[in-house]
């Protein structure tokens, strides 16, 4: 298996897809994997206007991820899978926030 079982969970799948949850995690938008998963699972994520229950959804460059909560609404535009969640100037390379205001 090229990149192991897990391959697309590691941000090395197909084109630099990474899982939805895995990604929301590594752009520091939620402060677990686990929260993310749960934000998905229960609506308020869309993914190119579409909404998105599945935390195993691959996002990729291009896509763009909407995440609604009762205080504001933020819509990032995906640029890398990222590796790792790392300190907040590393996890701003792997988006552009198209958000108002």
């Amino acid at each position: 298996m090229n990149g192991g079982p897990h391959s697309a969970d590691h941000g090395d799948g197909p084109g630099g897809r990474i899982r939805l949850d895995r990604w929301l995690f590594h752009v520091r938008a939620f402060k677990t994997r686990t929260l993310a998963a749960d934000r998905i699972a229960g609506g308020g994520i869309r993914v190119n206007g579409t909404p998105c229950g599945k935390p195993a959804h691959l996002v990729g460059p291009g896509d763009v991820v909407t995440i609604g909560s009762a205080a504001r609404v933020r819509v990032l535009r995906f640029l890398a899978p990222g590796e790792r969640r790392g300190p907040p100037d590393e996890a701003n390379l792997l988006y552009e926030d198209l958000s108002e205001g």
